[in-house]
């Protein structure tokens, strides 16, 4: 249940302190210590105390516990002097001295049972995985893989993640997994079960809308029992790279039937993302639309600024927007004051990032932004592609390429694969290893025949193995996806840090009849 004092929100649930709508950057500890505080606001707490909840009991020294506290006093506004909210009692520990005020309780449905109010945005809960072993002492790594997967699905942007404490209530209990849904106010579960067989453990989740009962996502994983660590690591990976973009589509498709009169910035800025998904020139304009209705609504919306100058920065690079220095100041200025609004948001960060090198060539400010971004959630599919083209792009395509395969490894059926594919295009040409750069940018328009990244990488790829004709026949494939390009125009549009690179797509496009 969310804490409401002074113009700040602390929300356990979703582990997020608002202020005046604002998030409020804090470390895990720090984050944890204000909540228990919070929490027994009633009495005065006891270093001990503070040790076993925060520390796990363990002992740390009395500097690292004072930041900590000095940590929490700076996040809501406060400082060891004043110390109108976290009060210091000599000998004897710390007390929340602030007025809190909590929201009434919900109501009992029709079961009598209380009902928890559904998150404005999405919001999903981890269940205990199933020990299918017959083996209790495999409960320790089913428990650990939940409590990890819950870690990482975290650091996603604008998911609220339910806490493993109330996760964990559902433990070798039957479920229902649309009470669940009404009793935690979640739109989505994650489910799984672990089974051992020797050496061997084989492990399987699922994900499913509490809504309908239906089944969005589900994979097993298989592995050797001998380092299960490594195991968990890698299998809480994949499924945060894999649910992240499922939950983004599943909630885009929840919101299309409403009305337009009932949406709010929230759902404008899904139906954005499902109309950029189109990815056509018509589905593009239409999506900048709805992220300026939602920015009408909330002019300090970070997330649809971000989605605003990633669009711009999309339609930029497929030539589906007329050539314009101040949208492309206008896109470049949102990138930057949604970072500013949002620092620790990952999404925003990526998407800002790819905005800003795309439209104002600014590629080591962009790289740092990328970064951030991973630093926060480094299980990003769409961040480790978009990264690595734009190290491949600076002529760093080894780091590129391992960031790529990253990616692909993370989510192989990412219904945007077609990204990563034509990034993989741009590390070959880089390389010159034109056959492979073939190989990649087919495969990307495999999935999607618009996507001018792929047709130039294949363009320039046929040219330099003398198969002019081909490239021919991609060129004009080109001129009806943008019907106004030129060579000229494509290099001052698209940044090339690399100067050879630049030169071979300028020889290429020309040899295979794009005009001057």
């Amino acid at each position: 249940m969310p804490y409401h004092f002074n113009d700040f929100i602390l929300d356990p649930e979703r582990r997020e302190l608002r202020h005046d709508d604002a998030l409020v950057a804090m470390e895990p500890q720090v984050f944890d210590l204000l909540e228990f505080l919070i929490r027994n606001r009633d009495r005065v707490v006891s270093r001990d105390d503070l040790l076993a909840a925060v520390w796990g009991g363990r002992i740390v020294s009395e500097a690292t516990l004072s930041s900590r506290i000095s940590a929490a006093r700076a996040a809501i506004g406060d400082d060891g002097e004043a110390q109108r909210l976290i009060r210091t009692i000599p000998r004897k520990g710390f007390r929340f001295v602030g007025e809190v005020r909590e929201p009434a309780a919900a109501e009992p449905n029709d079961q009598g049972e209380i009902a928890a109010p559904p998150f404005e945005g999405p919001s999903i809960a981890v269940l205990p995985f199933a020990n299918m072993s017959g083996d209790p002492e495999q409960d320790y790594f089913a428990d650990g893989m939940v409590e990890d997967i819950i870690t990482a699905l975290s650091r996603c942007g604008g998911l609220a993640v339910i806490a493993r404490n109330t996760s964990f209530t559902y433990k070798n209990k039957p479920v229902d997994i649309r009470q669940v849904g009404r009793d935690l106010g979640v739109g989505y579960v994650l489910e799984g079960s672990v089974r051992r067989d020797r050496s061997r453990l084989r492990i399987t989740g699922q994900l499913i809308d509490t809504a309908t009962g239906a089944h969005l996502w589900a994979d097993r994983f298989d592995g050797d029992a001998s380092d299960v660590f490594a195991l968990q690591d890698s299998i809480t990976e994949c499924v945060v790279a894999a649910i992240e973009p499922t939950l983004e589509l599943a909630e885009a498709e929840r919101r299309r039937s409403l009305p337009a009169n009932a949406l709010h910035a929230y759902d404008l800025l899904l139906r954005a993302a499902s109309l950029r998904d189109a990815f056509t020139a018509d589905s593009m304009a239409a999506a900048t639309g709805c992220l300026e209705q939602a920015l009408t609504i909330d002019p300090l919306y970070a997330p649809a600024m971000a989605a605003a100058a990633y669009c711009h920065a999309l339609r930029h690079f497929q030539g589906w927007i007329k050539p314009d220095e101040t949208y492309r100041d206008e896109a470049v200025a949102r990138a930057w004051r949604a970072t500013e609004l949002a620092p620790n948001d990952p999404q925003v960060l990526w998407m800002a990032a790819f905005a800003i090198w795309n439209m104002a060539d600014e590629i080591e400010p962009a790289r740092e932004l990328f970064s951030r971004s991973l630093a926060i959630n480094p299980n990003s599919a769409m961040a480790l592609t978009l990264g690595g083209w734009i190290e491949a792009m600076s002529g760093h395509q080894v780091a590129g390429r391992t960031m790529i395969e990253r990616a692909m490894r993370l989510n192989p059926r990412d219904p945007r694969g077609w990204f990563a594919s034509g990034a993989m295009a741009i590390c070959a040409l880089a390389d010159r290893d034109f056959a492979q750069a073939i190989a990649w940018a087919e495969k990307a328009l495999a999935q999607n025949r618009r996507f001018a990244v792929a047709l130039r990488a294949l363009l320039v790829a046929l040219v330099n193995t003398n198969r002019r004709d081909r490239a021919a026949q991609i060129a004009q494939q080109l001129l009806i996806v943008e019907p106004d390009l030129t060579v000229s125009g494509f290099l001052s549009r698209i940044p090339f840090p690399v100067g050879t690179m630049a030169a071979t797509y300028a020889e290429a496009l020309k040899a295979a009849g794009v005009p001057d």
